[in-house]
């Protein structure tokens, strides 16, 4: 039987050591160790920092938080290291990486042609969850960039991601630090379910306040494209820098991905998702009702991820409750968290509705296509 989050810990973390409150982790089968370190988001202690700088300076793999979700964080001058993020990850190599910067000024020294547009936006949104993609200078390397000329770079306003890529002063390489595929993460927890033993470092500082990945925007075509929808939506870039368009195709075999989350399953739980049409509230419930029963008979689990006012209305079945539906910022920021609540019950079907694709709606239901598989 799957153990719970509780009885994860008790088993796998041992004793703190030293002044920082830090631990080891061992899981059976892996010889790396993996200390979980913690650091107060709202006031970092500069000691602790440094030690996490410390590590990424040697080349080694750092988990920390960021304002969207947990990142996996690296020397992004090295291919080294950024092999070693692929392997923690099981990503394939040709999706890639996103740079993590502490300021905006240092974007010049890693990429070339940044526009006026683009310093409009990031005056506006940096530091934010705003990706915005560039033509690369050849001190970043092509494992960074799935072998493209081009990679995104992003300035994380999250304390504690802002002091350590301060006191490491290098550039860093950061996916989600989940196993690829899985729902992103959120919470440590959900970092230590599936990169325990696999990182050198896990840095435990909260919950991620978004929730979502950044928004990436392609600004290294003559018309910027959003690649990824995230809480920095289209009305809110095209306020600052007027039109832009929206790419909604899907790569098909044999092609590179610009930006991560365009080609390969992602955020995807281990049950089936089925994913409501867009409908009242009336006929949402009987469709979530019809399809739990259905479930219920064949002997399958199945729970469904729903707003509050929905939740409210479907007892007795399982289900979790993402906030109200009138606050679609609260939906997003618990998504990635109910999904892996599915996992965490071994639900075999997983049932959602749809959500108006304004605002971070978008973002909500690209998230939910494609855990569901579409």
């Amino acid at each position: 039987m799957r153990k719970s989050w509780r009885q994860f810990f008790s088993c796998h973390l041992l004793s703190r050591i030293g002044n920082f409150g830090f631990r080891q982790a061992f899981l059976r089968g892996k010889t790396m160790k993996t200390i979980v370190l913690e650091i107060d988001e709202k006031e970092p202690q500069p000691e602790r920092v440094k030690l996490a700088a410390d590590f990424l300076r040697q080349g080694k793999l750092v988990a920390f938080p960021t304002e969207t979700v947990y990142g996996i964080g690296a020397n992004a001058l090295s291919a080294e290291a950024a092999a070693k993020i692929y392997e923690a990850k099981g990503r394939p190599s040709d999706n890639p990486l996103i740079v993590h910067l502490a300021e905006w000024a240092e974007a010049d020294r890693y990429v070339e042609a940044i526009s006026e547009r683009a310093r409009c936006l990031a005056a506006a949104f940096c530091p934010g969850p705003l990706t915005m993609i560039f033509k690369k200078q050849d001190n970043i390397p092509a494992a960074i960039t799935g072998g493209l000329n081009t990679v995104g770079i992003r300035i994380p306003r999250h304390p504690v991601a802002h002091a350590v890529l301060r006191a490491c002063g290098l550039p860093i390489a950061a996916p989600s630090a989940n196993l690829s595929g899985r729902p992103s993460p959120t919470e440590f927890v959900h970092v230590a379910e599936d990169l325990d033993g696999r990182v050198d470092m896990i840095i435990r500082s909260g919950s991620a306040e978004v929730g979502l990945e950044s928004t990436v925007i392609d600004m290294s075509r003559e018309v910027p494209v959003i690649l990824r929808p995230g809480a920095v939506t289209q009305a809110m870039i095209e306020a600052v820098i007027g039109e832009v368009q929206i790419n909604r195709g899907r790569l098909k075999d044999g092609e590179i991905p610009i930006a991560p989350g365009m080609k390969y399953r992602h955020y995807a739980p281990k049950g089936k998702v089925y994913l409501l049409p867009a409908a009242d509230e009336a006929a949402n419930l009987a469709a979530l009702r019809s399809g739990l029963e259905a479930a219920g008979r064949q002997g399958r689990k199945a729970a469904a991820l729903v707003p509050a006012e929905y939740a409210e209305q479907l007892s007795p079945y399982l289900c979790f409750s993402l906030g109200s539906r009138e606050n679609l910022a609260e939906i997003a920021s618990h998504l990635f968290d109910g999904l892996r609540f599915m996992d965490s019950h071994e639900i075999e079907e997983i049932f959602a509705v749809s959500y108006p694709e304004e605002g971070i709606g978008a973002a909500i239901m690209n998230r939910l296509r494609k855990a569901a598989g579409n």
